[in-house]
């Protein structure tokens, strides 16, 4: 019986002409011949693919939230960023699930540049994960780094998964929250981050 892997552990990464006899492997699969013309590059591009699509797992969203700014002239209320595009995948199929991200934090006294928190979206959705997952990794990376007094996260996304494949069902979209903080525990301020949103 093989020796279950720490948690911590990161497995070996296979080498690139590993993971191109692998797609080679998925298309001879499915039924085709990865030797005909049109297909002969296909490993070579899905290699490529798979490296931008998955380019989360090479970055540190805490690297991204540590440069914090502690000058705000005074300023205490919700900063909250918008329609952040998500591009990710879902472990269970890797098919797309793509949508919109909506973040907010209530700052102590630091904050952190607005770029930040869209390159922390994006991080997290460059991984295999579900969008349960993915909301909840983006509330605690900012929890964690910048400590507020609360942070708000809907996702909206519509999965392929669903949309090309089981149930086939188009336009059917999924959201998700995470709240912490004053925005769990104040209704009021929950209720306007969702207004601000469009959800509300």
């Amino acid at each position: 019986m093989a020796k279950p892997r720490a948690a911590a552990e990161k497995p070996t990464r296979p080498t690139r002409e590993e993971a191109k006899a692998a797609v080679r492997t998925l298309l001879a699969w499915a039924g085709d011949d990865p030797d005909r013309e049109g297909l002969i590059d296909t490993p070579d591009r899905v290699v490529d693919a798979y490296t931008e699509w998955f380019g989360g797992y090479d970055m540190d969203p805490v690297d991204e939230l540590s440069r914090v700014f502690g000058e705000v002239g005074g300023y205490d209320d919700i900063v909250m960023l918008r329609n952040i595009e998500v591009e990710s995948h879902c472990e269970h199929h890797i098919a797309p699930f793509l949508g919109r991200a909506f973040v907010a934090y209530f700052p102590t006294e630091k904050v952190v540049g607005i770029s930040k928190i869209a390159r922390v979206v994006e991080i997290f959705s460059k991984r295999l994960q579900t969008q349960e997952t993915l909301t909840a990794q983006i509330c605690d990376a900012i929890t964690d780094s910048l400590r507020p007094l609360g942070v708000a996260v809907l996702i909206d996304a519509e999965h392929e998964c669903m949309s090309t494949r089981g149930v086939h069902h188009k336009e059917v979209t999924t959201i998700t929250t995470q709240f912490t903080g004053v925005f769990k525990n104040d209704r009021a301020l929950q209720d306007r981050f969702l207004k601000l949103a469009g959800y509300g």
